[in-house]
């Protein structure tokens, strides 16, 4: 059984997850960078890429940009110039994960 001040803990540290994935337009953005690794786009893609394959504006990829960057879901690669952001979504699956599980056990 999980300790209540662990999976407190655990609800805590997940929170920065839930925020970035709460939103639609997050969700949108993180739908573009997968089909963009998936179709051979390792090294991410930057603001300007992800702007014209939504809807938003350079401010707002930005600004979407920077929550999922806090909260683990996107890593940001500076070349020359430019920033690339791709998905890191192993250690934010690992940590929902964790968390599923000791609340598995709770209940």
């Amino acid at each position: 059984m999980a300790d209540g001040k662990h999976l407190e803990q655990q609800f805590h540290d997940c929170m920065p997850l839930f925020i970035a994935l709460g939103d639609e337009v997050r969700l949108g953005i993180i739908e573009t960078l997968t089909h963009a690794e998936r179709g051979g786009a390792d090294q991410g893609l930057n603001v300007n890429e992800i702007t014209q394959q939504t809807s938003l504006s350079r401010p707002a990829v930005s600004h979407h940009l920077k929550i999922l960057r806090d909260s683990g879901l996107v890593e940001v690669r500076r070349c020359g110039t430019s920033n690339f952001y791709r998905l890191t979504l192993k250690d934010s699956t690992r940590r929902l994960m964790d968390l599923g599980r000791m609340v598995e056990e709770e209940f």
